[in-house]
């Protein structure tokens, strides 16, 4: 091959021209060849392309006369797999020309370091933006990936203080370059400079339109106890607690998530000071307008308890509604001390509407009327004279409660419980639990109360009295009581009289006390009768009158040591006098 030949296909192969002297030797050709080739100097970046990917290395053809290599590692990832195929074009930094064995050494991974300071100085100078990934947290801030380490300061992170700036690890986000020095490896960056200026873009753009009862888009943007911030595109507005919603709001976070898209009305706006208030519920008619139509005087309704009060439990029946159950309309039978013994918040209940004002924006509902009163059935299911079958469930000192039906008892008052017996108290007979039988004397509606009787079980002795103790009768009995007025003598088991003191003698007596004991059997005659007030008049005075064998036999069975009745009175008042003495 002639010089000609040689130089024409070596420039053909590396689209060169030069010119060159046809009576040159081949070695000042070669010379002549090799300086035309080296345009690319030791520390420049130079575009080439993959030829062979060897065991340790990727052969790169960059224009020279012979190939550069670059490490194998360059190209191998975390897993080991090798990222090079033959004929990729990349970017490489000459490293050096040629090394003791001639090759030329080249690297990629310096030649994208220096691609990237490139381009960062580019952005940089433009006042451009530049986007990276977030890597991790350092001092002061937050460490970025942009190709190079970047600086960005916890005060450049957003508009606002980030509390928990882990939330922003491995986000990609975009950002302006404030500080930059290649010499030093020193980038700081700002993404706070990049809200603002398209704060300020949107914020001219929604005050274009915002104006008072705008309805408007905007995004939660903070909450707080009394409110959220929206963010209407560049400026906020504040929705207050009370504009949330017709109905009761216990937080606004429980209506509301930071990141919300919602739709308010502008309430209010001050355009000098720039600061908006919003509504919620002005979207929505007050629901008090219709609450004449929808909740009527016996309507039926449902509703969950929102909160308890002393006095009765407050029900939401729809938004913006709370009527109010009071406890005395909780329970037809039991008497309510506090709602939460029926109730709890958060229950769904059923009601009856009792009352509604609008105006005052009150109802009240009662729940015991959505069941009938079991009063009002009580005296069709056990009429006066019935006899019952309950329990006992409380002793009182006036008298027994038992129970009827659920909810309902009947009252056996002391003085029903006995014809005969002189009860000071109904626990002297019957204690709680115990089964009783008892007839219904009168069942009082009103009122609310069962009134029963035990001792109507049986019949009342009185009911005989007047055939059995006519006036003037002769009779014996047992004494069971003496008074300073009078001894009184049961005749028969319920049945007793009373001699007054006037009538036990015809001698004048001041008291029988002393005279007379508990026990004795006496014989008097009856002097009146009153079966409406179950009193029986006796008198021994009268005795006198009958003829006098009836009278010893009196004194026989009254006082066998006695000869008479005068006898058995003078030996009492002497025995009087003598206690009287001593």
């Amino acid at each position: 091959m002639d010089n000609t030949e040689l130089t024409k296909d070596q420039a053909e192969a590396t689209d060169q021209t030069f010119e060159y002297d046809e009576d040159l030797s081949p070695e000042e050709l070669e010379a002549l060849y090799d300086q035309s080739l080296k345009t690319v100097q030791e520390g420049e970046v130079a575009r080439g392309r993959i030829i062979a990917v060897e065991k340790d290395y990727v052969v790169v053809d960059i224009g020279y006369k012979s190939e550069g290599q670059i490490d194998i590692r360059e190209f191998t990832d975390p897993d080991g797999n090798v990222n090079a195929e033959v004929g990729q074009e990349i970017d490489v930094l000459l490293e050096w020309t040629e090394d003791e064995d001639g090759t030329i050494i080249l690297s990629k991974e310096k030649a994208a370091k220096i691609k990237v300071w490139d381009e960062i100085s580019k952005v940089y100078a433009n006042n451009g933006v530049i986007r990276g990934v977030v890597v991790g947290r350092v001092k002061g801030g937050m460490s970025v990936d942009i190709g190079v380490p970047a600086f960005l300061p916890g005060s450049q992170v957003d508009l606002r203080p980030v509390r928990n700036l882990d939330s922003l690890i491995n986000q990609t986000l975009d950002f302006r370059i404030l500080k930059f020095n290649k010499k030093r490896s020193n980038i700081v960056l700002s993404r706070r400079v990049l809200l603002e200026e398209e704060r300020e873009s949107k914020k001219s753009e929604t005050l274009k339109v915002l104006e008072e009862n705008a309805v408007m888009r905007g995004v939660v943007k903070n909450i707080t106890d009394y409110g959220v911030f929206v963010d209407l595109g560049g400026i906020d507005g504040l929705l207050h607690i009370t504009d949330m919603s017709w109905g009761r709001v216990g937080h606004p976070s429980d209506m509301f998530h930071i990141g919300d898209e919602i739709t308010v009305k502008v309430l209010n706006f001050d355009r000098d000071r720039e600061r908006v208030s919003l509504g919620l519920k002005q979207l929505k008619d007050d629901p008090w307008n219709n609450a004449a139509e929808n909740f009527a005087v016996g309507t039926k309704v449902r509703g969950k308890v929102v909160s308890l009060a002393d006095y009765g439990a407050f029900v939401e029946v729809d938004e913006g509604i709370e009527g109010l159950i009071h406890v005395s309309e909780m329970s037809w039978t039991r008497k309510v001390r506090h709602p939460s013994k029926i109730v709890n918040v958060g229950d769904e209940v059923e009601a009856v509407v009792l009352s509604l004002n609008p105006e005052s924006k009150r109802i009240s509902l009662g729940m015991k009327q959505v069941e009938p009163n079991p009063w009002d059935l009580i005296a069709e299911k056990y009429p006066v004279g019935t006899t019952i079958e309950g329990r006992v469930k409380n002793v009182t000192d006036f008298g027994l409660f038992i129970g009827i039906d659920e909810g309902i008892d009947g009252l056996v008052h002391v003085s029903d419980i006995s014809w005969s017996k002189r009860i000071k108290h109904p626990g002297e007979i019957y204690k709680k639990g115990d089964e009783v039988r008892a007839v219904v004397l009168n069942i009082d509606r009103e009122n609310e109360r069962f009134s029963l009787g035990i001792k109507q079980l049986e019949g009342d002795p009185w009911d005989r009295v007047p055939e059995s103790y006519a006036q003037g009768t002769k009779v014996s009995g047992v004494v069971t009581n003496v008074t300073d007025f009078g001894v009184f003598v049961e005749l028969e088991e319920g049945v007793e009289g009373l001699i007054h003191v006037s009538e036990i003698s015809g001698d004048k007596i001041k008291t029988p006390v002393g005279m007379f004991e508990i026990g004795d059997t006496i014989t008097a005659k009856v002097t009146s009768i009153s079966r409406k007030d179950r009193k029986i008049g006796l008198s021994m005075r009268r005795l006198d009158e009958e003829p006098r064998s009836t009278y010893s036999e009196y004194m026989n069975n009254t006082q066998s040591a006695t000869s008479n009745l005068g006898e058995l009175l003078k030996e009492g008042l002497a025995q009087k006098e003598a206690e009287n003495q001593e």
